[in-house]
């Protein structure tokens, strides 16, 4: 940018003085500052939007470049998982040929066991602490009432 310094802008001044006059400097100071404002800020926002395209052009080679690698990676994933799939069903064959063939092993061993449920009970809610530790220790197991504990540890009355 141009280089202005304090004699220039003395010698700008004394000659705009002179041309003016001093009834209207003041003026024509504030009308050049508000230009000079506006200048500026359109120049910042210039640049601004500049660098915004660069990075934006920057982030879409750089996202080009991830799904690349992303693609190449799927790809030799998926050969290896197919290759390992041929190879299994491969080794799995020759081993199903070599039962069926001589050892006489019924159908049921060869497959898998068929899945059996827990049964679990999910909707009891089951405490960690062991049945046994509560009883021992004295912590309490059933909800009761203020009312009913106070009746229950109440003394009994005499027979009259």
């Amino acid at each position: 940018m141009i280089d202005f310094g304090f004699d220039k802008i003395a010698l700008i001044g004394a000659v705009a003085l002179i041309v003016i006059g001093p009834e209207r400097l003041p003026k024509v100071a504030r009308t050049v500052g508000h230009l000079l404002g506006k200048a500026q800020r359109y120049v910042a926002d210039v640049k601004a939007e500049v660098n915004r395209s660069i990075e934006l052009e920057e982030l879409q080679k750089m996202k080009g470049q991830f799904e690349t690698a992303a693609r190449d990676v799927e790809q030799s994933v998926s050969s290896e998982i197919h290759q390992t799939t041929a190879e299994l069903d491969k080794s799995w064959s020759s081993t199903n040929d070599g039962f069926s063939a001589g050892s006489g092993l019924s159908d049921e061993l060869r497959l898998p066991p068929e899945y059996k449920h827990p049964k679990k009970n999910w909707r009891l809610k089951r405490g960690a602490m062991p049945q046994w530790y509560k009883q021992r220790h004295g912590v309490r197991t059933k909800a009761q009432s203020g009312a009913a504990r106070v009746a229950r540890f109440r003394p009994p009355r005499p027979l009259a």
